[in-house]
């Protein structure tokens, strides 16, 4: 006997994964309907087993015996119509009962891996394709319902039905009808298993490029404008069309291949159909048989038939969501890498103190990012870190938020190591304003009132004024409601910064992280900015993530990184006269800013001087 493949056995494993969503404890409404539903199920089809039975004898009674006709039996026709409603209406019980059941476990499964792929580090979801990762989030739910309708009420009860049919026409009548039967159906079912298994390397590669085209379409829409940039809308339609052409190659040779399974399994069925039509009209002729009997046995191989019509599309699509299933339940099995610690209690109230003790940290094994880093951040404090680019700054921050955990030393907050703590409460403690502040496809006020759902329209404008964005919102002409456009693009890149304030402030973090928070800005924005973060910083442990240096100037202490090290700290005047790493840095941006403002006055007065020459041509015109 040929061992299972282990495609086969995950399959079986992936079943048994069902297994509890379908028997959830503590719901005994829903064990209920499961039980109910198996009855209904049962009930259907016994009543669609007797269907032909029925059917026959009524044949029989009206069949001429000498020369009179036999009235037809009211009980009969009565019991043929009852038990043929019976059929249909306990299956439609069967699926209406069984619905919730369905629904529930899908959602259940679908909310479980959601909450786990949050539950995910960062370095797992900066390697992976939101597109394609939202597709098998919505194939394994639809999977999900596919298995369990096409499995568990089409496949398996068929399959029972056969027999009993098989031993009804063996106890009516011959061990032949019954072998024929089975013949037939077995061939039918081992052609159409086969040839679906074939073509089954077309629907792959069907879903593998839809998922390529879909994750290559999101991609590119998301990042629209940097497509404009570069004037990439033909490169981006030409990668596109690539997966889509894939696609449709895949989607011919698949629909081709379904008219060979259809083709096939109709000669099977007709050859069936034949070989038993002419057994039973033998026994008509040599009187063994009724004409009740040949229309019984035709009436039961077209009701086993119609079910097996669907069995190619029913394997294909239960293989298939098997498959989609497997895949939806393999992100559960990825893997934590930043994990409470075991009974971890959650971080205890206190001013906000941080402290790094000899941090060591890489993102690779092969690469050490930092080396050896430590510093202490009293409460109420401000301290800045500067550096050149790919010195470890923000690298700092995504520690201290534990985003990742460290390969070396510890990241102490309030005393308390942060490996130790809960990560909720760790992360309730810490408000960060990015460089790059990503805003939901929502209103304004939502984006502000997500730093703490729930909060009252008057706390969140309050926070808005705060961060000096409440006159500018109230200026829109849906004010709050206004919706602000997928990532915030309907915002300028100061109007999203105030926003990103105001929502931490919401918040109200003892524990403030600014990263880069005002790099991308112009000057004058940079300015406004820096007044409202001054205001959020006050009274808060605040970390300052910095590469323009003109913003950390009033910092009570600032480390300077190279190659993931300190080489400097102290505030900003004993580093400028220490004339090392930092004081370097400052010259080449008072220089860069000075030369600006130059080519800026210079193109002002070149502007002016413009204006009055024109002016002076039109007056001389006059």
């Amino acid at each position: 006997m040929a061992k299972p493949s282990p495609a086969e056995k995950n399959h079986w494993q992936t079943l048994l994964s069902l297994a509890p969503w379908l028997w959830p404890k503590g719901e005994p409404e829903l064990r209920l309907r499961v039980v109910a539903a198996v009855v209904f199920l049962v009930v259907a089809k016994a009543a669609n087993v007797l269907v032909p039975i029925a059917y026959a004898r009524a044949v029989d009674a009206l069949t001429p015996k000498g020369a009179e006709l036999v009235a037809v039996p009211i009980a009969l026709v009565l019991a043929y119509g009852g038990l043929r409603f019976a059929a249909s209406a306990f299956s439609e019980l069967r699926s209406a009962i069984f619905a919730k059941v369905q629904a529930r476990a899908a959602r259940r499964i679908a909310l479980n891996v959601f909450v786990h792929l949050h539950a995910l580090s960062m370095r797992y979801h900066m390697d992976r394709q939101t597109g394609g990762l939202s597709r098998v989030l919505e194939r394994g739910t639809r999977g999900i319902s596919f298995v369990l309708n096409f499995l568990l009420f089409n496949i398996i009860p068929t399959i029972v039905e056969i027999f009993f049919v098989a031993g009804i026409l063996w106890g009516m009548f011959d061990i032949s009808f019954a072998a024929v039967t089975l013949g037939t159906i077995g061939l039918y079912i081992a052609f159409t298993l086969l040839f679906t298994n074939w073509r089954l390397r077309f629907r792959r590669v069907m879903n593998d490029t839809d998922t390529e085209a879909n994750s290559k379409a999101v991609d590119s829409l998301l990042n629209y404008e940097t497509v404009k940039y570069f004037g990439n809308e033909a490169h981006e339609a030409r990668r596109y069309d690539e997966s889509l052409t894939r696609y449709e190659r895949a989607y011919v040779q698949s629909e081709t291949t379904l008219n060979m399974l259809n083709t096939g399994q109709a000669t099977i069925i007709a050859v069936g159909l034949t070989m038993v039509m002419l057994l039973a009209g033998r026994g008509v002729m040599s009187g063994a048989m009724t004409v009740g009997d040949f229309v019984l046995v035709n009436t039961y191989l077209i009701q086993l038939y119609i079910p097996l019509n669907i069995l190619g599309f029913a394997y294909r699509e239960i293989k298939q969501g098997l498959a989609d299933t497997e895949a939806m339940f393999a992100l559960l099995q990825e893997p934590e890498e930043v994990r409470d610690a075991p009974a971890a209690p959650a971080l205890l109230p206190g001013p906000g103190a941080v402290e790094f003790r000899d941090v060591r940290f890489g993102y690779r094994q092969d690469r050490t990012i930092l080396k050896g880093v430590s510093f202490s951040l009293p409460p109420g404090r401000t301290l800045a870190i500067v550096g050149p680019t790919g010195a470890g700054k923000s690298t700092i921050s995504r520690l201290l938020f534990r985003f990742y955990d460290t390969t070396g030393g510890q990241v102490m907050v309030d005393g308390e190591d942060v490996r130790g703590v809960t990560q909720l409460s760790l992360r309730q403690a810490i408000g960060v304003v990015p460089q790059d502040t990503v805003l939901f496809n929502d209103t304004i006020r939502y984006n502000i009132a997500y730093g703490r759902p729930g909060a009252t329209d008057a706390e969140v404008e309050q926070a808005a004024r705060l961060a000096q964005v409440h006159d500018f919102v109230m200026k829109l002409p849906d004010g709050y409601r206004t919706m602000v456009g997928e990532r915030g693009l309907k915002l300028s890149g100061g109007e999203k910064q105030r926003v990103a304030i105001a929502r931490t402030i919401l918040k109200n973090p003892r524990i403030l992280i600014l990263d880069e928070a005002t790099s991308a800005l112009d000057t004058r924005t940079e300015q406004d900015i820096q007044s409202a973060l001054r205001g959020v910083s006050r009274d808060r442990t605040t970390l300052v993530i910095a590469h323009r240096l003109s913003t950390v100037v009033e910092a009570d202490e600032i480390i300077v990184l190279q190659d993931g090290q300190i080489v400097e700290r102290g505030n900003h005047g004993v580093l400028i006269a220490a004339d090392g790493l930092y004081a370097e840095m400052w010259r080449r941006q008072s220089e860069a800013v000075a030369a600006a403002e130059a080519a800026a006055a210079a193109q002002a007065a070149a502007d002016l001087d413009g204006t009055r020459i024109s002016r002076a041509r039109d007056a001389a015109r006059e």
